[in-house]
């Protein structure tokens, strides 16, 4: 087995801190969604906590270790998210989501963001089609609603992602340097 050395007290320090950006992203993410949702625009309750999570994912994919790679993930993020939700919107309008189309539109939702040169979104897509998808099994008289409010959920957790990672740039890190010796 290797040997793994210990960190140094600035790594454990940037650790920290990094763990607690997004846990307090993640919290805002998620009560955002959830609370605004519930006194905005309900479906049920459940369907709340599943914005709430859509947007916690959103959040946690955009929020990086730098404000560049934070900005190229929400890119990222939005782009597979709307070809996914675009393809799901269309074809729950008219017709219901079964196995089958889960499969199908996974397929298209990942050709699609291929054909756009994004092969890097492909899984994003994928993923994203595979929770609307599966979401509209599960709650079958609202699905079509299922591609908008997922986008929303996405919308939010990518904005509060990349306001964090803004925060954390801007405010949080000079200041945590201005506070060591020799800073």
């Amino acid at each position: 087995m290797p040997y793994v050395s210990r960190p140094s007290r600035d790594q454990v320090a940037t650790a920290l801190v990094d763990c607690t950006v997004l846990a307090a992203a993640c919290l805002v993410a998620y009560e955002l969604v959830t609370v605004a949702r519930h006194h905005v625009y309900s479906v049920s309750r459940p369907d709340d906590l599943i914005g709430g999570l859509w947007a916690v994912i959103s959040t946690i994919f955009v929020l990086r270790n730098s404000y560049q790679q934070s900005v190229a993930a929400v890119v990222s993020r939005l782009t597979a998210t709307a070809v996914s939700f675009a393809l799901c919107l269309v074809y729950l309008i008219f017709l219901p989501a079964n196995a089958w189309s889960l499969a199908g539109l996974i397929g298209l939702s990942t050709l699609a963001v291929i054909l756009l040169g994004r092969p890097g979104d492909a899984i994003t897509a994928a993923i994203s089609t595979a929770v609307v998808m599966v979401v509209a099994v599960v709650s079958p008289q609202h699905a079509w609603q299922q591609p908008i409010v997922r986008m929303i959920d996405t919308v939010v957790g990518a904005a509060v992602g990349i306001a964090f990672a803004w925060a954390d740039l801007r405010v949080i890190r000079p200041r945590l340097r201005a506070g060591r010796p020799g800073g």
